[in-house]
């Protein structure tokens, strides 16, 4: 009769992970640039990931990567094990990307959710029990007007509108992500929401009519 082989669980993988991620730090802190080179390998598809859908724009992923992990060697000596080095590695992205947003200005963001406020919610689906010749036109129309709504909050509240609406993270990851408190995410989304219904109420036509 076959053995049955043990299979790890996830936490215990997770666990695993850990611990070789601890050795390579402790590596990588003492100058062993090879060790970071496999942290690098190690996560480099994950931050590509995330770079790549907060940006949508391909042409700053690679660039965006490399400088990410350039930051995470430079800081290395600072990381503190109570947390996941993959934690760590995604605040150092995700900032890198919002400073870098904040400077390009870039319009990046698409929606096709509801935002929910007190006083009810924007609906951006469209019916489509009739196609009618302009419907890109008016698509494009939309897009272009949540798009610039968007663009004008404050960062801080534009950036919790994208990770929540755009890479549809829940608000721990988020919270995780940016490094903020739970509460204060929550705060920032709400607000970012209320903001964007009093910029959009006026223009309700584009998304109705």
């Amino acid at each position: 009769m076959q053995q049955r082989r043990n299979i790890p669980s996830r936490e215990e993988r997770r666990k695993q992970s850990r611990v070789e991620d601890a050795d390579l730090i402790e590596r990588a802190v003492a100058g062993n640039q090879q060790a970071f080179t496999q942290l690098r390998q190690k996560y480099y598809p994950t931050i590509a990931g995330l770079i790549r859908r907060m940006m949508r724009n391909s042409d700053d992923v690679e660039d965006l990567v490399q400088e990410t992990f350039v930051k995470a060697f430079n800081a290395i000596a600072t990381f503190n094990h109570e947390y996941a080095f993959s934690t760590w590695l995604y605040r150092i992205a995700s900032n890198h990307c919002i400073d870098f947003l904040r400077k390009k200005r870039l319009k990046t963001f698409s929606i096709d959710q509801p935002i929910e406020t007190h006083d009810g919610e924007i609906q951006y689906e469209i019916s489509d029990s009739t196609w009618l010749p302009d419907t890109d036109i008016h698509n494009k129309e939309k897009t272009s007007l949540l798009n610039a709504a968007i663009q004008e909050l404050p960062e801080k509240y534009r950036v919790v509108i994208e990770l929540r609406h755009g890479e549809e993270l829940d608000y721990q990851e988020i919270a995780n992500q940016l490094g903020l408190p739970l509460g204060t995410v929550k705060a920032h989304l709400f607000r970012a929401r209320e903001m964007l219904y009093k910029k959009l109420k006026n223009k309700m036509y584009y998304f109705y009519s």
